[in-house]
């Protein structure tokens, strides 16, 4: 919701404030998924390096999402931001507060296409399949889905 690439933007910045470093991928457009009748979504992905845990680093992600007005209605609606940890390395965790791999991710494109352009070869420590594979797995199974490359945001 809003103006979808500055939000994107924003975020970002106030990434590099908690990161030792951070590297972002293009911003894809993706049509939305469970809930529809929506506009489409913008995605990009980062690839940081932070000193902090990560439920410290996911308090951060928290912290930035409340600082640009996110609201979740219902699950899938539309908001300004939705910031995930979708890995942490090889590292495994299922609690209330944090689930990683990010459950479902061999599923959905929209974070798939922009990982892979940071780390093509990273392997999913639950299933053993790289992000590629995981790609190309997902595309055979829905070969309609799309993810379209916009560029890199200018900031």
């Amino acid at each position: 919701m809003g103006d979808k690439k500055d939000n994107i933007s924003q975020a970002t910045t106030m990434l590099t404030d908690i990161c030792n470093e951070l590297k972002s991928s293009k911003v894809y457009e993706s049509t939305p998924k469970g809930f529809s009748n929506q506009p489409n979504f913008l995605n990009s992905v980062c690839k940081v390096s932070t000193n902090l845990s990560p439920w410290l680093f996911l308090h951060q992600l928290k912290e930035i999402e409340a600082h640009l007005h996110r609201h979740r209605v219902f699950p899938n609606s539309p908001r300004s931001i939705d910031l995930d940890i979708l890995f942490w390395g090889n590292f495994i965790v299922q609690s209330k507060i944090l689930t990683l791999p990010h459950p479902r991710i061999e599923e959905r494109l929209f974070a798939l296409q922009p990982l892979s352009e940071l780390a093509p070869d990273l392997i999913h420590p639950v299933l053993k399949l790289t992000v590629s594979q995981m790609i190309r797995e997902l595309k055979r199974d829905q070969p309609l889905d799309k993810c379209i490359p916009l560029g890199h945001l200018i900031r």
